[in-house]
């Protein structure tokens, strides 16, 4: 236990050894050693080393799987980190003593194979100086060819495709080359074909008659990967250009983003453009895919193939066309909707360059995103970020977050769908008056659903809708209302007498996610029971996914429709195993093998077991939608709706499987809870949470019992709660502050880097009580969500920190900053830094400074506070007796600012650091601060780098004080 205690404890200093220079170099040298000496495996490896990820996000994701792997690997470790750190670092590792030898675990290999794995640090660091030699050796020898070359140094090219190599480079490809005529004539006929399926909006296909010019709504895009080159929002076209890059030799967009977030949407949008000539003209063809279409593709195809019968076939000259696609593959781009739909999960094991060659329809994609085959066309991809995983994050140019609507694209959706202003105005009152519901409004489908219920919406009363399985029976019931007279369906009695549809498409729905399947053929409705009637009520349609020579199929309007039915049919059936809840409640890591086999083959019929089990391993059911499923049934056995099931199954039935889920819950929130490591001396008890975590507390919500939420709260005993990029929006936020507002002890609670916004931050208000510091860097914040996060703080007594840095905070939120401070004695720490506040908002809250006694810690780097800012600043903070830590890096400071702040130095008796690097500050600022450090033995450091100084002026102002740092 000594080595992992000590993993444990020098956590901090180890990950500055690794990752302080900059250079991944450490870090992969550790890995090799590691990964020679067994102690990790080739997926521990690629999970690890990320491309694109922070470097010390990779390297704490190796100290936490060392510490998982045990003793034997922590030893081994500390030894692999004191034989690739050097002496001259200076690094204070005291582990001496506890380091396993690593040539112990050496034992003789038998065979090359072995050797290159247990040889590979020593083998990296020969071959660095002589890779080409050693290339041509193998080449000579026949072991290698030259392909096996091209893959170890350069991306791989056809040979059509090393053409482009040669082609002199020029402003817009079209501008002044002309394509064959054969080419022209089909982009012709392409792009209207691409127009006729991208004009009515298809998300939600029994909606055709809508235009999507007249419903089409932006939602929030957001990069993955912080870049500081952005500037205000981004839009559609973003997505194809150069800006948020992160590895130029990628060919593939991933959007990314939470079911009925308007991935869909979007790229039909994209295509539409496109098709019309309005933008994305830097291609000459786009070939859009979806793969809920291509996961009915049973045979073996050529890129060739796949592009001309899956998008639109040439009248002629199919060749010359095919050809010109991989002589300029610059001008081609393609578009895959729905990734995680796919039945197999991506992988780049199996390896295909030649686009002439046949392979099964996946194996084809994956190759495509990757890039092995035709290296240099274009491509986005749309997936649910559950799906992503990081073999196909290493082959991405970039990310691109889809994060649904922000409050006015909620506005202009209602708006746009209700063409009578006065039905529109009346929904949006009925939202503003429902925060929970303006919430799950963030999601489009969520938004369509309630636009598309506005009578039931607006008739409803005090039952507004609260949670998404009330939205989800209000579209139910909208449903059936409108197949039947108004007479027959009154009170609760709409349920009871349209039981059997429910149960035939519950049935479908079902099995089809238990196989991930989508789209449904005749006999596939014939063996569930689907009648024409079933099928004319509306929730099932005839899918546009398939081609028009294919029989007729159908698929649910959206795919969480076709949850919320697999969940009716869990709850109502008497069909169903009684494995089937505590199954589809079981943790589980992205997608997993079989699963299909155990919680859902339970209530299908032999014979169709039998055709399933020819798939193996290929049919995986699908995490995420199993999740939200799990989310409705919760939400389904709620006692709210307990007595729409009176009529349908029996009460022993249903009570049976309330407790159930209870348990199912209790026991997922133990498994978490028992998972926090105990805490290092010294430091508070943290909990990092997992978004698994997030769906049970999502869970929880659902079902809207006050008593299920205390009780999983009574067992966690944390000080940190830790949600840091769980993908938590408005919906995560309301179940969130359900649940967490019954925590027997105040927590900070660290939600940086999601999309909560300022809905959000309204959901969170009613767990604010029990936070001692909110942290909600990089979430979308606006004003206005600060003014109301404000109003609510200030009735907070154990409110001390807030984190808010890189926002779109501006000026006209320090008003409201200002009067917290005056009214806030017990403040702490306020970090406001890369926001919008200039010398006007800094000069606000140097009003509510002046007359604060409690404040140690305040940040505004990366503001726009100038001298004018600084100089307020200094006045309101001279006479501090609190401050400890104060921040203005980046701020335009000069040396009248720098010289004002030169005042709290010589006044103040609690400050020890002061952070003034990249401003614009001289040697008079720099003279201010050296004369008032003479006064002040108590300050450890000003930190002064980056500013407008000679390196002889830094050399000889670091003689004369040595605490400045430059």
């Amino acid at each position: 236990m000594f080595v992992q205690e000590l993993v444990l404890r020098q956590r901090a200093e180890i990950l500055n050894a690794l990752c302080s220079s900059g250079s991944a170099e450490h870090l992969e040298q550790v890995l090799d050693i590691l990964l020679a000496q067994g102690e990790l495996i080739w997926e521990d490896y690629q999970n690890i080393h990320v491309p694109g990820r922070a470097l010390y996000t990779n390297a704490r994701e190796l100290l936490d799987l060392v510490y998982t792997k045990g003793l034997e690997t922590c030893g081994l470790f500390l030894a692999a980190l004191k034989q690739v750190l050097p002496k001259v670092h200076g690094v204070d590792l005291t582990f001496s003593g506890y380091c396993s030898n690593l040539e112990e675990k050496e034992e003789y290999q038998s065979t090359s194979t072995q050797t290159l794995l247990t040889q590979r640090p020593s083998l990296v660091t020969k071959l660095q100086c002589c890779i080409d030699g050693a290339l041509k050796a193998l080449v000579i020898s026949g072991h290698f060819t030259s392909a096996d070359c091209n893959e170890v140094q350069l991306p791989i090219h056809t040979p059509s495709q090393q053409y482009i190599q040669q082609e002199p480079e020029s402003g817009s490809p079209l501008e002044k080359w002309t394509p064959p005529k054969e080419v022209l004539k089909y982009q012709k006929k392409l792009s209207s074909s691409v127009s006729a399926q991208s004009c009515f909006l298809s998300a939600y296909a029994g909606t055709s008659h809508m235009s999507l010019d007249d419903i089409y709504t932006k939602c929030e895009l957001e990069l993955a990967h912080h870049c500081v080159d952005v500037h205000g929002p981004l839009g559609l076209e973003d997505i194809l250009g150069t800006v948020g890059t992160v590895n130029e030799d990628a060919d593939t967009v991933l959007v990314s983003g939470d079911a009925g977030g308007g991935k869909s949407t979007l790229l039909q949008r994209l295509h539409l453009l496109w098709a019309r000539g309005s933008a994305f003209q830097d291609f000459l063809l786009l070939f859009p895919f979806s793969c809920r279409r291509l996961n009915s593709e049973t045979r073996e195809l050529s890129v060739q193939e796949l592009l001309f019968q899956h998008c639109c076939w040439p009248d002629r000259e199919q060749e010359e066309i095919f050809q010109f696609i991989l002589d300029h593959p610059h001008l081609i781009l393609f578009t895959f909707d729905g990734l995680d739909e796919l039945k197999q999960s991506f992988s780049d094991e199996h390896r295909l360059c030649c686009p002439t060659q046949r392979a099964p329809v996946h194996i084809l994609l994956f190759n495509l995103i990757q890039g092995s085959l035709l290296k240099g066309v274009r491509k986005v991809v749309t997936s649910r970020p559950e799906a992503v995983g990081p073999v196909l994050k290493k082959h991405l140019r970039k990310e691109v977050l889809l994060k649904g609507f922000s409050p006015s694209a909620v506005d202009c959706f209602v708006r746009k769908h209700h063409s009578d202003p006065t039905v529109a105005a009346k929904v949006l009152e009925s939202l503003q008056t429902n925060p929970a519901l303006l919430g799950l409004c963030h999601s489009p489908v969520l938004c369509w659903i309630v636009s598309q219920c506005h009578k039931e919406l607006l008739g409803c009363g005090d039952g507004s809708p609260q949670t998404i399985t009330d939205v989800y029976l209000m579209i139910l019931q909208h449903f059936f209302q409108h197949q039947t007279s108004p007479k027959s369906s009154t009170g609760l009695d709409w349920l009871p007498e349209h039981l059997q549809t429910v149960l035939h498409l519950g049935k479908l729905a079902f099995e089809g996610i238990g196989a991930t399947c989508y789209i449904f053929s005749d006999p596939d409705l014939e063996t569930c029971g689907v009648t024409e009637k079933d099928i004319c009520m509306g929730f099932l349609i005839q899918s546009k996914a398939m081609p028009p020579t294919h029989s007729k199929c159908y698929e649910f309007l959206h795919v969480t429709l076709q949850c919320f039915f697999a969940a009716l049919y869990i709850v109502l059936s008497n069909n169903t195993d009684r494995s089937t809840i505590p199954r589809l409640f079981e943790p589980r890591n992205m997608r997993v093998t079989g699963l299909s086999s155990t919680c859902f083959m339970a209530c299908i019929p032999s014979t169709d077991k039998q055709g399933w089990a020819l798939e193996g391993e290929a049919r995986a059911a699908e995490t995420p939608n199993l999740q939200i499923t799990a989310t409705f049934v919760s939400g389904l056995l709620s006692q709210r709706h307990q007595r729409l099931w009176l009529h349908c199954c029996s009460t022993a039935v249903i009570e049976k499987r309330v407790r159930q889920v209870v348990r199912c819950l209790s026991k997922g929130m133990q498994k978490h809870f028992k998972s926090i490591p105990q805490p290092v001396e010294g430091e508070k008890k943290s909990m990092h949470a997992m978004p698994d975590f997030v769906w049970l507390i999502k869970c929880i919500y659902e079902m809207q019992e006050s008593k299920i939420a205390k009780n999983a709260m009574s067992k966690l005993e944390v000080d940190h709660l830790k949600l840091t990029y769980c993908n938590i929006g408005p919906v995560e936020c309301t179940a969130l502050a359900y649940v967490l507002q019954h925590l027997r002890n105040p927590v900070g609670l660290q939600l940086d880097n999601n999309s909560v916004g300022d809905v959000g931050v309204e959901q969170l208000l009613p767990c604010m009580h029990i936070c001692n510091s909110l942290y909600l860097r990089n979430n979308n914040i606006t004003d206005e969500g600060i003014r109301k996060l404000l109003a609510k703080g200030i009735q907070c007594d154990d409110l001390r920190k807030i984190a808010l840095f890189n926002n779109k905070l501006t000026d006209a939120c320090t008003q409201h900053f200002s009067h917290f401070l005056k009214t806030k004695q017990n403040f702490l720490s306020l970090r406001l830094g890369n926001n919008n506040i200039t010398e006007e908002g800094a000069k606000q809250l140097a009003e509510g400074l002046k007359f604060n006694h409690s404040l140690q810690y305040l940040g505004l780097w990366g503001n726009k506070i100038g001298d004018a800012g600084t100089e307020a600043l200094a006045s309101a903070l001279e006479n501090s007796k609190s401050l400890v830590w104060l921040s203005l890096v980046g701020n335009g400071v000069g040396s009248a600012g720098a010289c004002a702040l030169a005042n709290i130095i010589k006044n103040s008796m609690s400050l020890e650091e002061l952070w003034l690097t990249e401003n614009c500050i001289t040697r008079t600022g720099v003279e201010c601060l050296i004369e008032a450090l003479e006064h002040n033995t108590h300050v450890k450091s000003v930190w002064l780098r980056n500013n407008d100084l000679s390196l002889q002026e830094v050399e000889e102002m670091t003689q004369r004080e040595s605490r400045l740092t430059f």
